[in-house]
């Protein structure tokens, strides 16, 4: 497969990931920590935006795709 180009906001770090790979891992593999808690998608600390749409980290693989992915990462205070 080919590989797809991930781009995290705020910060603009681009990485190349092979679909199927856990987004939590290629984040970590950039040098960027997503916070975890249940690790099983219940809890949401880990909860990004991947093209506009709020998703798991824990839980998501990157998608087979032409298109560079922007994932937007946030923080919840709460956290």
């Amino acid at each position: 497969m080919t590989p797809v180009t991930l781009r995290f906001l705020p910060d603009n770090i681009t990485i190349t990931a092979e679909p199927g790979e856990a987004l939590i891992t290629v984040a970590a593999r950039a040098g960027i920590t997503i916070p975890t808690g249940c690790m099983m998608g219940s809890c949401h600390a880990c909860e990004v935006e991947m093209d506009g749409e709020p998703i798991c980290s824990c839980l998501t693989a990157v998608p087979p795709t032409d298109a560079e992915i922007v994932i937007d990462l946030y923080s919840d205070p709460n956290w």
